[in-house]
């Protein structure tokens, strides 16, 4: 026994000196990990096998060089125009956010297209009866990509309409989670690959009910129609996100349609997670996914980015992203996620804001999903009170919308919680909209979620029990690695 504890003992310290000098995590997760391995030395083991892997700058992703050179290319050139001022912007109040633009140009390949058409959904019905229709109407390719897909009514419904476009000879590849769609059975694609359809699970598991990537997800939910049509946000396939789940009520979300030169980067975005998936890779130089735009095309006046984060990447592009634009906020900030779990440099950023007189109000919802993250989430509300961040309790269904507004002028929307896993662990992708029209709807979206909303007072929130407080504490120690 003696010599059990001893071998334990010496496994826990070579793992530790693992975690603290040979892998490069932020300071709380290595704690955190510490403590894990500190207190339960067998499990704690197991648990670091399993979710504990750090895939920080692992090249997952590979290029073409010609497609390669393409890319940087570009990049090199939009820097140059937004360092000497000749960037042509189709409106002049987008150059006021030149630096965020070439952040995210110089750090993620982001480009800024000018010509895009926006459609905002927040209700899971008009989604995906305008999706379907959308599918229906498909000539060309289908690519389709869901964190969670399950296989109920609405996912029926949208694998039939899948399955018909396959039969008559449209190209359809399907991509989902290994882990987020994990109660799917071969069953549910049996047809759609019997006509012609393609599928392909993220970090598949080796063995059975063992994921040893299980800690990284790709939780993206993109669709690219043809090329020319993209949808993107925070719904993914299921009953609850019609609101039919009585558990959660009517589902609050925010998803986006979107035609213009933005295609571009989310078809790119889904076929290099496709070649990393999948056996039968897409051809990134191929035409047909990168159709010319003609004159009947239906595009916009609406500038954005598409920025894309994983654990893989060199910088936390939505650390970055997100702390630059609560920096550049004037009078407002409007921001909306199911989990708010944010770093100490994001929580100070906040702090700053409102005390230095700019509106910050923040929603979250009222009922949990997952209780240690909902806990931790009201702890690092509670230390935003009393910097007199507003903050509101979504009580009319689930809030799982991600969403900030800035200043009624700029905007992000897309799958990005504002929690350390989407920050640092998950495979994300946003639109960062520079468009005051667009900005307003959604701020005036805020508005309206508000009257569905409990305000959480610095008062109420120092009523709650000893019980309260002790989960929250337990879950603020715990939460770099929820």
């Amino acid at each position: 026994m003696t010599n059990l504890f001893s071998f334990l003992f010496i496994i826990n310290f070579i793992l530790a000196l693992t975690v603290v000098f040979l892998e490069r995590r932020n300071v709380a997760a290595t704690w955190s990990w510490l403590m894990v391995l500190l207190f339960i030395p067998i499990l704690g083991f197991v648990l670091y096998v399993i979710f504990g892997q750090n895939l920080s700058r692992r090249k997952l992703y590979k290029w073409n060089k010609r497609m390669l050179e393409r890319v940087k290319q570009i990049a090199a050139d939009q820097r140059q125009r937004l360092t000497d001022g000749t960037m042509p912007y189709l409106d002049p109040m987008v150059s006021q956010y030149r630096d965020l633009i070439y952040m995210n140009v110089s750090t993620n390949d982001s480009f800024l297209t000018q010509d895009n058409d926006v459609q905002i959904f927040t209700d899971g019905v008009s989604k995906f009866d305008n999706l379907i229709a959308n599918i229906e109407q498909a000539e060309s390719h289908i690519h389709i990509q869901y964190y969670i897909v399950k296989n109920d009514d609405l996912g029926r419904r949208v694998m039939a309409a899948l399955t018909r476009k396959a039969r008559q000879g449209v190209r359809v590849r399907f991509l989902y989670d290994d882990i987020g769609s994990r109660s799917l059975k071969d069953a549910f694609f049996r047809e759609f690959l019997h006509e012609g359809g393609e599928i392909a699970a993220f970090f598949p598991s080796r063995i059975p009910y063992l994921n040893y990537r299980v800690n990284y997800r790709n939780h993206r939910k993109l669709v690219i129609i043809d090329g020319k049509i993209g949808y993107m946000g925070g719904f993914n396939i299921g009953n609850e996100y019609l609101g039919l789940d009585p558990r959660f009520g009517f589902w609050r979300d925010t998803h986006l349609r979107l035609t213009g030169s933005v295609i571009r980067s989310l078809q790119s975005r889904f076929i290099l997670d496709w070649n990393l998936a999948s056996s039968s890779p897409v051809d990134i130089e191929s035409g047909i996914y990168f159709p010319e735009w003609t004159e009947h095309d239906v595009r916009g006046q609406v500038p954005m980015q598409i920025v894309a984060s994983g654990p893989n990447e060199t910088w936390p592009h939505f650390v970055f992203t997100f702390l630059k634009m609560i920096h550049t906020a004037k009078k407002r900030i409007l921001l909306q996620t199911p989990y708010f779990i944010p770093e100490e440099s994001m929580l100070n950023a906040l702090r700053i804001a409102a005390l230095s007189g700019i509106d910050v109000r923040i929603m979250i919802p009222q009922k949990a999903d997952h209780l240690f993250v909902h806990w931790a989430s009201l702890y690092y509300v509670g230390e935003l009170l009393q910097a007199g961040v507003k903050c509101y309790l979504y009580d009319y269904g689930f809030l799982h919308a991600k969403t900030i507004v800035v200043d009624g002028q700029m905007a992000s929307v897309g799958t990005a919680n504002f929690d350390i896993r989407s920050l640092r662990l998950n495979f994300e992708t946003n639109a960062i909209i520079y468009h005051a029209e667009t900005a307003k709807k959604l701020e005036n979206i805020f508005w309206r979620d508000m009257e569905g909303c409990l305000e959480l007072t610095m008062e109420a929130y120092d009523e709650r029990s000893l019980r309260i407080r002790f989960l929250e504490s337990i879950s603020k120690l715990i939460s770099p690695i929820l």
